[in-house]
């Protein structure tokens, strides 16, 4: 009798790889935002999607502050239509993320969700910042 973790057969290596490549399609992590912002690499657009408030409060540095319902085609034309945005809310328990990529992903933009969000930045040890940096 097989144990509760081999009941179920384990998915063939290929299966598994493109799994996990979809799954990487579309999320990021604290640690990877971190590394490309420190490096100066950031080849994406970090949104806070919070209120203002919250974000005021404290948010991860190089964040710009635009909630998810304030996200729309004219607010959004301030950057090329090619640009890869990597949003964030307060942490698992918030499906503030999930809302600004699914909007974005409506207004035909690219988009990463940050797993983790605030909560995971903090458990990575990384600073916060309190400037005041929302999208025009």
């Amino acid at each position: 009798m097989p144990s509760a973790v081999a009941e179920i057969p384990a998915a063939s290596p290929e299966a598994t790889a493109a799994h996990y490549a979809r799954k990487l399609a579309f999320e990021t992590d604290c640690w990877d935002v971190h590394a490309s912002l420190s490096a100066a690499q950031a080849d994406f657009v970090l949104l806070d999607v919070r209120s203002p408030t919250m974000f005021a409060a404290s948010h991860i540095p190089g964040a710009v502050n635009l909630p998810h319902g304030k996200m729309t085609a004219h607010r959004m034309s301030q950057w090329p239509v090619d640009t890869l945005f990597v949003v964030y809310c307060a942490g698992p328990h918030c499906n503030g993320t999930d809302k600004a990529a699914l909007r974005l992903a409506r207004l035909g933009l690219s988009v990463k969700v940050m797993i983790g969000g605030m909560t995971g930045w903090a458990d990575e040890g990384f600073a916060f910042g309190a400037e005041a940096t929302a999208a025009a």
